[in-house]
């Protein structure tokens, strides 16, 4: 028995009927990660110490039958991104390449109260800026579905390190599809929820309206169970839904069949990878068999989401970053400075890349006095008309399908020095996030031997219907099953 290709549910019933201990499937886990990571290169930091203390500490909770909760003693990994007290958290940059936080983040309290244990950090694009994973200052990581492709961004590492069963799951977190891109391009399945669901006290934010945390796991079952853990209100962060959370996991198994399903007609373009399309057309081939309606419903706004969500990151990134100065935390360069202004410019030229600086630039100029009325204005107001697009398209219908991407994944270096090829591989996903709905990524089949990926998208607070409905698609077929030959 192969423990670290277990689903969070089969390793829970071994942990409390004593097959195994929780220190057992760490070490295991971390045996694993020593032997395959150095081919993936999914890990920033890998957390032996700590991960062996919180295990012994889980099996202490099982012995005694004390507060022991379905992530109890289970392995899961981070993105590098989200602060885990007196444990590196560098963004994969160079500007934070040494940084360890004095708190934690909420999600990381709320799974540390779990008893679930940390093995690591994981790579990611800098400060959440790719759509491939190769903008990490430090290195890139690979799909382990083959080592010359990307395994998208900017969750790559996270993506990559579920779908090489080097933890038995993983926090993202997704500005504009970076938990479902690469959760689709390395067949496995990850959830943005709704903006607000989950705290983003701790996360260092990329684009604070846009950025949500969610877990990427084996199925969906996994998926309901770590977000009923790390969703919820927090105090620290007011932008989190008073609403309690649902139990997803208890009415996951709910039938389907009086469900309608809206296909976006402006998401099934020409351009779409015929393997892709195959997969997807027989996916909703596969609902009308389970008895779902199916419609086609219309975004009209969907060629405008692309530029709305660049315009709204570039400008609020380039203010979030702002806070990088060489003067408070992480790098600092003042090598023969001659005042301030000095050291900020050494800092920030040494401490980001290029893809972090262009960003910036760019957000700068759409909010400076001659430009933000026709730039960043502008793209608050259509970002509301992306909004009633989906309120319209969802009234008709439960949710919508569309994929996470028009390819499967490319190979590495095949988009680096093209920086717009880059971003519109993002045109599937990015919609979803100035509209602040839940979508979910799950594994629909392969083309030319790499898996595809397909979304649900649903009403604001309902991931209980992607849930229901992405498990039912999950007991009929088996694409989430397979897993790369490493």
């Amino acid at each position: 028995m192969e423990l670290s290709t277990l689903t969070i549910q089969e390793i829970h019933q071994l942990l409390i009927t004593k097959k195994i201990s929780s220190v057992e499937l760490t070490q295991s886990m971390l045996n694993r990660i020593h032997d395959v990571d150095s081919k993936v290169k999914s890990y920033v930091t890998v957390t032996d110490e700590v991960a062996l203390e919180q295990a012994k500490r889980a099996d202490e909770r099982i012995a005694k039958n004390e507060s022991v909760t379905p992530l109890t003693g289970i392995p899961f990994a981070m993105k590098d991104c989200i602060s885990t007290r007196n444990v590196k958290t560098t963004c994969s940059s160079k500007i934070l390449e040494n940084y360890v936080p004095q708190y934690n983040a909420t999600v990381t309290n709320k799974l540390a109260d779990a008893g679930a244990v940390l093995v690591g950090k994981t790579n990611m694009d800098e400060f959440g800026m790719g759509s491939s994973c190769e903008n990490s200052a430090f290195f890139n990581t690979r799909n382990p579905w083959n080592l010359n492709h990307v395994p998208g961004g900017s969750s790559g590492g996270s993506a990559a390190a579920m779908s090489a069963s080097l933890a038995s799951f993983t926090i993202g977190e997704d500005t504009g599809g970076s938990v479902r891109m690469p959760a689709g391009f390395c067949n496995v399945t990850g959830i943005k929820p709704t903006y607000g669901r989950v705290s983003r006290y701790g996360l260092i934010s990329l684009v604070s309206s846009f950025d949500c945390i969610g877990p990427m796991t084996r199925d969906v079952y996994d998926c309901a169970t770590v977000l009923e853990h790390i969703a919820g209100h927090d105090e620290k962060d007011s932008t989190t839904y008073q609403s309690p959370v649902p139990n997803y996991t208890q009415h996951i198994n709910k039938p389907i069949n009086k469900l309608k399903l809206g296909i976006p007609k402006e998401y099934f373009v020409a351009g779409m990878e015929a393997g892709v399309e195959s997969a997807l057309q027989e996916s909703i081939r596969q609902f009308e068999k389970l008895g779902m309606e199916i419609h086609e419903v219309s975004l009209p706004h969907t060629k405008y989401g692309l530029p709305v969500y660049y315009l709204l990151l570039f400008a609020e990134a380039s203010s979030n970053l702002a806070r990088f100065d060489g003067t408070r935390f992480g790098l600092s360069k003042s090598d023969n400075a001659k005042d301030v202004i000095d050291i900020y410019l050494q800092t920030r030229r040494e401490g980001f890349d290029d893809e972090v600086k262009r960003r910036i630039m760019l957000g700068a100029y759409a909010l400076s006095a001659g430009y933000y009325d026709a730039y960043y204005l502008k793209a608050q107001k259509v970002r509301t008309l992306l909004r009633r697009d989906f309120e319209t398209a969802l009234a008709s219908c439960d949710l919508l399908l569309a994929p996470t991407c028009p390819t499967t994944a490319f190979k590495l270096g095949e988009k680096t020095n093209d920086p717009l090829a880059m971003y519109l591989s993002d045109i599937y996903v990015v919609a979803t996030n100035p509209a602040g709905v839940p979508a979910m990524a799950l594994p629909c089949g392969f083309s030319n031997d790499m898996p595809v990926g397909m979304q649900l998208i649903g009403k604001h607070l309902d991931e209980q219907t992607l849930f229901q409905v992405g498990h039912a698609y999950q007991q009929v077929t088996d694409w989430h099953k397979k897993l790369p030959n490493l």
